[in-house]
Order: structure tokens, then C-alpha cells, then sequence
């Protein structure tokens, strides 16, 4: 079994209010990452993602193009070396 890793991941542009958080959801799900996205106050979006490295780099690929009506200007990314076990992904308000 591969080793699992974690990134925290920054989406910044037109990323509210534009089925972002949901498209993520749905992307994540469909590379079986688990973790969280949620809104920030100043407009971006912000992520947790969980998984082997080969998915979170397509994860991560798949946040600079964003979902369809975004328009993403820049994603900031920090790799962990912390595991949390997460046993899904959810979008959190």
C-alpha cells in the first residue's frame, strides 16, 4: 500500500458562488481523497486534501482549472507530513 500524504490547498479568484466547493467535493471523491473545503471571509477557497501523492498532484491540478464558471487566479499549496485519518470528504460551512 502506498503511503498517504496531506495538502493544504489555497484557491484564490472567482471561486465563491460558483459550485466550487461542491465540484471539489466531487472531484476529491472521484479520486478517493478525503478531507474538507470550505469558504473563507476573503473570498477564497480553502482545502484539506488526504491521499497517495499521485492523486493529490492530479487534485491539485484539477484546482487550478477549478469548475465550470470559476476562474482561478492562484492556488498556494503546503505539503503536510501529518496523516489525519480523514474518513471522507465534506464540504464545511
Amino acid at each position: 500500500m502506498k503511503e498517504k500524504k496531506q495538502v493544504h490547498v489555497i484557491v484564490r479568484g472567482r471561486v465563491q458562488g460558483v459550485c466550487f466547493r461542491m465540484e471539489t467535493q466531487r472531484a476529491a471523491q472521484g479520486l478517493n481523497l478525503t478531507g474538507w473545503v470550505r469558504n473563507c471571509a476573503d473570498g477564497s477557497v480553502e482545502a484539506m486534501f488526504e491521499g497517495e501523492k499521485s492523486e493529490l498532484d492530479r487534485m491539485i491540478q484539477w484546482c487550478r482549472q477549478g469548475s465550470p464558471g470559476s476562474s482561478v487566479d492562484q492556488v498556494e499549496t503546503d505539503w503536510l507530513d501529518t496523516v489525519s485519518g480523514f474518513t471522507g470528504f465534506e464540504i464545511r460551512f
